[in-house]
Parts: structure tokens; C-alpha cells; sequence
């Protein structure tokens, strides 16, 4: 189920857990989410007149733009893509077209709807593996039975697979094993069933067949997606290929479960309703779209403005045709993402300033919210380090002196080499505890306290000396 229905303080409260500060922006985001949710309560008259508010949210790196589009899409459970901006290219050029961040939403949005329909047959398909991995355990005796014309199609699918190799004279004569359950296997079988319900068979290997998963699109590549259409095609010809695996029955359980529920589940209904959902829940993140502008330095001016028209019509309302069928953009959330510290927001070209009409700015780290980040969010960096060396038998114990050492060191950093907002915490704990994660392996057990005269006695030096900090720090 979408989680679009969460109140902006909800929203707020979920993005704090991970995210310190920057509250206009999480003001911003939530607000948007939930003006979606109202437009879903209103008359399909007045839902098509009403059309997303698009966000561009400009600030340094690292200070969190993009960590709320990661923790976003695992906060609204609707089709999601996060894309960069630099990676397309104007129509002609060598490179991924803008559509294709189109193509992955509805590809994000089939995912979301499969699971969801895969839970609704789960039952269904557990009671199947659940035969499958019985039958595995305690096969029936095989016997050779001779095909008749009635088997020409399958005969001619096994024809078609190169990996059968099956000949044209045989076609019609080819001979196929059937299973025979005697008394006593089937028996058995009962007993092994409760024993597989049971989970006292769980830890045994049992062989099963499970279907091969298809790769999904490659980067977007319009040419690979018709390859992936050609064999969509000649795969309703051919049966699903199959492979042995060696696993535990626990994890049998799973795999055939998954297995049976794709065949349970009706492909043309995911297809409509993915479609649908993708394109009145879809939320797409266009990271660094500041590197398109014409004042940026990162590529040619014909490419830069190129890509800024090519995704205009995309924001504005468009068709765009996918594999699964034509999906309107008119209705998909779109925000934008950028440090403008060589351009601003008004160097983009004005029909595209006007499709992002909500401005957000995100404001540099002070040393209270890096010594915030360090402590505050869930799971942490300081915590990220104290589990880690934990798996050693090592105790590591920050004081809290120490915290405020590493983040006025942080904030010092940013202050006099490049600004790379909360990343620079990631270089700092690193270099901090490097011989520490060195020498833990070999160190039995221990507590170690991470007070400020550690800090200093490692990172003093480093940050004080200017050449140092630049190449190390």
C-alpha cells in the first residue's frame, strides 16, 4: 500500500530519523506528498485540473538533498526513480535519452504492484512449493510414456530451445517420463509434508527447479528494451527455462514459493495498474540538474540546453511510450536537485524555471548538526563504527568532548578546503580510526575511549597543516 496518505508532520518526523536539520526542505517535500493524497480525494474533474507543484531544492553537497530523495522512496513506498541530470544528452547524441528516467519509473511501479500482487496469491503459491519441495524430497518412481500428436506444441516449444536440442524427425515420437505414486510414497509424503511445515526439515538440501529471472533493461538502452520485446515475444512460445539449484528447504520454500505466485498472478492487470500507478503516484528526483544549465562548465552548450528542451515536454505533460503500453506524464511529481555554486536557478531556460515553482534552499552544516549527525540519527556514523568493531570484541566508547572535537574539525575543513557538507564526517572517522580497524583482528578483546585528546593526538596534525589537509583530509 502507498504511503501517500502520511500527514506532513508524519513525513517530517520519518525524514528526521535520518536526516539532521533542513526543515524548510522536509516542509517542502512533505507538503507535496500530501497534496497528492488530497488530489485523490477529489472529483475526477477536478483531479485532472489540479497538477503537481514541482520542488527544486538548491543547497552545497552533502547537506542532505539527495539523502531525502533516498529516504523518501522508502518513506512513500510509490514509483520512485532518482536520476542524474549530466547523464542524459540531447536527442542525436551518444547517450541515454530523457525518456528513459520515464521507462524506469513504470519498471519501479511493476515492481511495487508484482510484490503486491504476489502477496495477495502467497497462500496459494506456499501451499504449491510446499507440494514441489515434498515431491523433491520424496520423488515418485519414473516411467517412459510415448507422446502422441496432442504434444506437438510442447514438443515444438522443446524444438525451439536450443538448449533441448530436440530434432525434427522426432517431434512426434519423442518420449516423455511420467511420475508413478505407489501407496507408500504417497504416505510418506504425508509425513514428510507435516515435517516440512513443521520446520524440522528446514537446515536439509533438497535439489529444485526454479524459473531463470530475466535481466531487466540495461541502462535504459532503447535498443536493449526491443531486444527484451523480441524475446517477451518469443518467450510465450517457448516455456519458461528452467535450472537445478541445491538449497536448504527453507530457502527452497522461498524461491518456489516466488516462482509459483509469478504464475499465479495475471501479467496484463500488473501491466494496467502499474501504468496507472506510475503515472498518478510516481515521484521522479532529477539529481545535479544544475550541470545542465548554460553557465555550468561540464559539457558542450548544444548538449546542456539540449538536454534542459528534451525534458521540458517530460515535466510539462507528455505520452511516452514504454514497453507496457503509453504512460501520461502529466501528473508525476518531479524534483529537482542542485548545488548552483557555479550557476543559479535563473541560468536554467525560463519555460523549465517555471515547471519547478517551489523553491527550496538547503543551508550549509554548522557544528551543532555535524555533532548531531554524528550522534542523533538511526544507525548513525559513530554507531556504524562501534557495531563494526564490535564483531571484533572491541569496545569503542565516544566521549562527548570528543564528538564536538571531530565535528568542529568537520566544520573547519569545509570552512578552508572544499565545502563537501556532511561527507567530510566520512574522511574524518575514517582516517581517525584507520589503525584501530587495523589492529582490532589481533587484539582479543578491549575498550577503547575516544576522548578529545585522541582526536587531536590523530587528526590534529592534519587538519592544522594546510598541504596535509587537502591531500588527506
Amino acid at each position: 500500500m502507498s504511503q501517500l496518505g502520511l500527514t506532513p508532520k508524519e513525513v517530517v518526523t520519518s525524514l528526521d530519523k535520518y536526516i539532521i536539520g533542513q526543515t524548510e526542505a522536509k516542509k517542502a517535500i512533505a507538503v507535496a506528498l500530501r497534496n497528492r493524497y488530497r488530489r485523490m480525494q477529489l472529483s475526477e474533474e477536478m483531479k485532472e485540473e489540479i497538477t503537481p507543484k514541482n520542488l527544486l531544492m538548491i543547497g552545497p553537497t552533502g547537506v542532505g538533498k539527495t539523502e531525502i530523495a533516498r529516504r523518501l522512496a522508502t518513506l512513500v513506498e510509490a514509483p520512485f526513480v532518482k536520476v542524474e541530470a549530466t547523464k542524459f544528452t540531447e536527442v542525436g547524441y551518444v547517450g541515454r535519452d530523457v525518456e528513459s528516467m520515464i521507462r524506469d519509473l513504470v519498471e519501479n511501479s511493476i515492481t511495487l504492484v508484482k510484490k503486491d500482487k504476489k502477496n495477495e496469491v502467497r497462500g496459494q503459491a506456499f501451499n504449491k512449493a510446499v507440494d514441489a519441495v515434498v515431491k523433491a524430497l520424496k520423488p515418485g518412481i519414473l516411467k517412459k510414456k510415448q507422446a502422441n500428436n496432442n504434444d506437438y506444441m510442447k514438443n515444438l516449444s522443446s524444438l525451439l530451445n536450443p538448449t533441448n536440442g530436440q530434432a525434427l524427425g522426432n517431434i512426434f515420437n519423442q518420449e516423455s517420463e511420467v511420475e508413478e505414486v505407489t501407496p507408500e510414497i504417497e504416505k510418506s509424503r504425508t509425513a514428510i509434508r507435516e515435517q516440512v511445515l513443521s520446520g524440522q526439515l528446514d537446515q536439509q538440501m533438497v535439489t529444485i527447479e526454479v524459473a531463470e529471472k530475466s535481466p531487466s533493461s540495461v541502462g535504459g538502452n532503447p535498443a536493449m528494451e526491443q531486444m527484451e520485446n523480441l524475446q517477451d515475444m518469443l518467450g510465450q512460445l517457448t516455456p519458461k527455462k528452467k535450472h537445478k539449484r541445491t538449497v536448504k528447504v527453507s530457502d527452497a520454500l522461498e524461491l518456489l514459493t516466488d516462482d509459483f505466485a509469478e504464475e499465479l498472478i495475471n501479467k496484463d492487470d500488473v501491466h494496467a495498474e502499474a501504468l496507472h500507478k506510475a503515472s498518478q503516484e510516481g515521484i521522479i528526483f532529477i539529481d545535479e540538474i544544475d550541470k545542465i544549465t548554460s553557465m555550468s562548465q561540464q559539457s558542450g552548450q548544444v548538449s546542456r540546453e539540449g538536454v534542459q528542451r528534451d525534458i521540458l515536454p517530460i515535466v510539462e505533460g507528455s505520452q511516452v511510450k514504454t514497453k507496457y503500453g503509453m504512460i501520461d506524464t502529466d501528473h508525476i511529481l518531479f524534483i529537482g536537485s542542485g548545488a548552483f555554486h557555479v550557476s543559479k536557478p535563473s541560468d536554467l531556460i525560463p519555460e523549465l524555471q517555471g515547471r519547478f515553482p517551489i523553491r527550496v534552499e538547503l543551508h550549509d552544516l554548522s557544528i551543532e548538526d555535524f555533532e548531531r549527525i554524528l550522534k542523533e540519527p538511526k544507525n548513525a556514523l559513530i554507531k556504524q563504527y562501534i557495531a563494526l568493531l564490535e564483531t571484533e570484541n572491541v569496545t569503542i566508547t565516544f566521549t562527548a568532548e570528543g564528538v564536538h572535537r571531530i565535528a568542529e574539525m568537520a566544520y573547519q575543513l569545509n570552512s578552508e578546503t572544499e565545502n563537501i557538507g556532511a561527507r567530510r564526517l566520512h574522511t574524518l572517522l575514517e582516517k581517525l580510526l584507520e589503525d584501530l580497524l587495523f589492529e582490532a583482528p589481533d587484539m582479543q578483546m578491549g575498550e577503547i575511549t575516544i576522548s578529545q585528546q585522541f582526536v587531536d593526538s590523530v587528526l590534529g596534525k592534519l587538519v592544522n597543516d594546510d598541504d596535509l589537509s587537502h591531500y588527506i583530509l
